[in-house]
């Protein structure tokens, strides 16, 4: 075979082994090759200026959840730099139809593969979407408890009491019981008080309920609500419960036992304690019942 007939050889549709060395094919590839860079550029910084507009709102509008808005930016990112990945391809005469089959068997297999992976990513989705919780709320979840730091796609991240990192599978997150303690701008506190038997009860009940009602965190309204509750074998207690911002909730209710305390020994309130008699075996009759009486 001379150089003629390998020059001549079609390798494409209309396109020969000659042709690519022609100015004119060598032009046109060049300025495919141009092209693409400056799409990819463009895809880049309209993706990137994207994400942050839709970002900014939530950030702008303190109605808005943070974590939503930016899962929608970087879906719009994702969005605009997958179109502009087909554009590319469509300049260079590539078929992105059997393109986008070929990815989509491949995307079966790997779904296969990585079942627990995509589980936490769809429960992750939910949760953005649904927003159960969201930074910032004190939660607990799948037997965790702490305040929301972030929430990916695959994982939740919890700052627990003492300050240590926590992270929960989002499929555990969705698939079991949440508790939001930041729900609902308030919460109601409660206590139960134990007096003697031979306290004034009336008295008791004025210095219990004047005594927390005196904190400004505690709420007048709704009204607080107190009552002899339990009958107990050495006391008779109180029920008291108090509506208080959510954020002060754990310190209050803390506080409000000390100094619950503190008044009612001021108060001259006997605050009992059980007791127990103990008869030795070896006791006399006369010694049992005067340790009875």
């Amino acid at each position: 075979m001379d150089i003629e007939q390998i020059l001549a050889t079609e390798i494409a549709a209309g396109v020969t082994v000659g042709d690519i060395f022609t100015v004119e094919f060598m032009a046109s590839v060049l300025g495919d090759v141009v092209l693409a860079l400056v799409l990819i550029v463009l895809a880049f910084v309209i993706s990137g200026w994207a994400r942050r507009r839709i970002t900014a709102l939530g950030e702008r509008h303190k109605a808005l959840d943070d974590t939503l808005f930016t899962f929608l930016g970087n879906i719009a990112r994702y969005v605009i730099l997958a179109f502009a990945a087909m554009f590319i391809l469509n300049t260079f005469g590539v078929q992105t139809t059997s393109l986008v089959a070929a990815i989509g068997a491949a995307g079966i297999a790997i779904g296969l593969a990585l079942q627990g992976t995509l589980s936490n990513l769809a429960a992750g989705i939910m949760i953005i979407l649904f927003r159960p919780i969201k930074n910032g709320d004190f939660v607990e979840v799948a037997g965790e408890m702490g305040t929301v730091r972030n929430i990916s796609l695959n994982m939740t991240e919890l700052a627990s009491l003492s300050n240590v990192q926590i992270l929960i599978p989002n499929s555990d997150v969705w698939g079991n019981e949440i508790k939001n303690y930041s729900a609902y701008p308030t919460r109601r506190a409660e206590w139960e008080f134990g007096v003697g038997y031979g306290a004034n009860l009336a008295e008791a009940e004025r210095i219990i309920l004047q005594t927390i009602m005196a904190d400004e965190r505690s709420h007048t309204t709704p009204e607080p609500f107190i009552q002899v509750n339990t009958l107990n074998s050495s006391s008779v207690d109180f029920l008291v419960r108090v509506w208080v911002d959510a954020g002060d909730y754990f310190a209050y209710q803390a506080d409000m036992k000390r100094k619950v305390k503190e008044a009612l020994d001021a108060g001259g309130v006997d605050i009992p304690f059980p007791t127990r008699t103990i008869i030795h075996e070896n006791a006399t009759a006369d010694q049992a019942q005067a340790a009875a009486e």
